[in-house]
């Protein structure tokens, strides 16, 4: 190892023991008032997306699966029809394997990673488990989704070869895990390293060529993050080098490990997430919403007369090229079907990438004409995931239209309405008394805050 390799992995190591500190000790105190209501704003925006994929015909198949093997020992609820109830490590890998099944899941906006699938589900199931107030499990979630970004920001893949549900999945499930026990600094140090050597090569091609597997990394993720705070306890973790022995050593990742700690407790990691509408890879929402801005103009020009359409995109929305996607998760990666079916249906939601839409005859002729091509000149975040989308008709005519970065971040937030108005959507059928409920948690009501979680779960979810 060169000497200026090893200068960097101490760097590494003494930056995560300072991280692993600082969330120890920040857990138990209050977020500020801004901070708090990104941290509801998350939870209820994927809680929604759990509901809706928990809907799905594999999901239930997978979730019958770990009801049966469950132990007695009800501890923590599924967040499905029904409210079934189960030991922690089966709900939480049962409401893993839903959290990013329709991709409606909230995501971190300045680095590849899903901050809140990856802390979500472990952290539920053992803030239950322990009796924790509503209060402090947005702690948790914040500090815990502090920790798990701050290592994707710390540790970044060069290419798009691991795709970030398996490199940082069990991270973020032992940060939660520990957080919710109010393990100290050794241990949790202990159990977030241990899970960071649990990361897995799940290959980012995966879900691209539309293997459900993909789906199943934030379930494993979750259990292996449980599991990884159980086994701090016995004595059994990693250590502080571990993370970037597994990253930069094993995975090749580039290392930045200042970002392990720059700004820390005073910038917060929640407040640069982001939300979707589309159903889709976030690297294509770019693309949608200046086909939407190209539909929006088309007058006389007919959908049936584009004879190519030409999208000009940053390199995650490169790698979306499959144009024949098999399955609806493909679909979702797939910017040749995420832009056919937008132009055929007028949308990008939900039924935009539903099984039947993989057979339709319009949208897979549309898809063989849209093509694929670098953006010339991508700038800085938040501006770095452009599109350029031209249409071009038999008649040569064309039109184009420019997205320097799609709406849901920071930078263009959705409004809370509107993303109220997606969880009604999304968890209103299954559990009517869901939105109503985290509406208030988002606003802070006092007595809400103050119940405990399991109370006001179970209210939310009774029939």
């Amino acid at each position: 190892m060169a000497k200026s390799d090893n200068a960097a992995r101490a760097q590494a190591a003494a930056n995560t023991r300072k991280l692993i500190d600082w969330a120890a000790d920040a857990v138990s105190k209050p977020l500020p008032d801004a901070v708090r209501r990104r941290a509801a704003i998350i939870l209820s925006d994927d809680i929604g997306a759990m509901v809706a994929g928990s809907l799905e015909t594999q999901v239930a198949r997978a979730r019958e699966g770990l009801l049966r093997t469950s132990s007695a020992k009800a501890e923590a609820t599924v967040l499905a029809k029904g409210a079934p109830r189960a030991d922690r490590y089966a709900a939480a890998s049962a409401n893993g394997m839903a959290i990013t099944w329709c991709e409606l899941d909230e995501g971190f906006r300045n680095a590849s990673c899903h901050g809140g699938a990856y802390t979500i589900p472990a952290l539920l199931a053992e803030a239950e488990a322990q009796g924790r107030t509503v209060e402090e499990v947005l702690r948790a979630l914040a500090v815990a989704y502090e920790v798990t970004t701050r290592f994707a920001l710390a540790f970044p893949f060069p290419v798009f070869n691991v795709h970030p549900h398996a490199a940082f999945a069990a991270i973020g499930g032992a940060a939660a895990a520990s957080l919710a026990r109010r393990q100290d600094a050794n241990t949790m140090l202990a159990a977030v390293t241990g899970g960071a050597s649990m990361s897995f090569a799940g290959p980012f091609d995966t879900a691209v060529e539309g293997a459900l597997i993909r789906n199943a990394w934030t379930s494993a993720g979750a259990w292996l993050g449980l599991r990884a705070a159980d086994w701090a306890e016995a004595g059994i973790g990693g250590n502080d080098v571990t993370p970037y022995d597994v990253f930069v050593g094993a995975y090749k990742t580039n290392a930045k490990p200042d970002a392990l700690v720059a700004d820390l407790g005073d910038t917060w990691s929640v407040n640069n997430g982001y939300h979707k509408v589309f159903a889709c890879c976030a690297y294509a929402h770019s693309a949608i919403e200046a086909t939407l801005d190209l539909l929006g103009r088309m007058r006389k020009k007919r959908k049936e007369d584009i004879t190519e359409i030409l999208v000009e995109t940053a390199p995650g929305g490169q790698a979306l090229r499959n144009a024949e996607p098999e399955t609806v998760l493909a679909a979702k990666f797939s910017m040749p079907h995420a832009i056919a079916a937008t132009v055929h249906l007028g949308s990008a939601g939900a039924r935009a990438f539903t099984e039947d839409k993989l057979r339709d005859e319009g949208i897979a002729k549309l898809r063989s004409r849209v093509r694929l091509q670098p953006y010339p000149d991508v700038k800085a975040a938040p501006n770095d995931r452009p599109a350029r989308v031209t249409m071009r008709f038999g008649d040569g005519a064309e039109m184009s239209a420019v997205v320097e970065s799609a709406r849901g971040g920071a930078d263009k937030p959705f409004d809370e309405p509107t993303l109220l108005s997606k969880l009604a959507e999304n968890a209103g059928a299954v559990f009517p008394a869901v939105p109503e409920t985290l509406k208030k948690v988002i606003a802070g009501d006092a007595a809400l805050l103050a119940q405990p979680w399991r109370e006001a779960l179970a209210r939310m979810v009774k029939s």
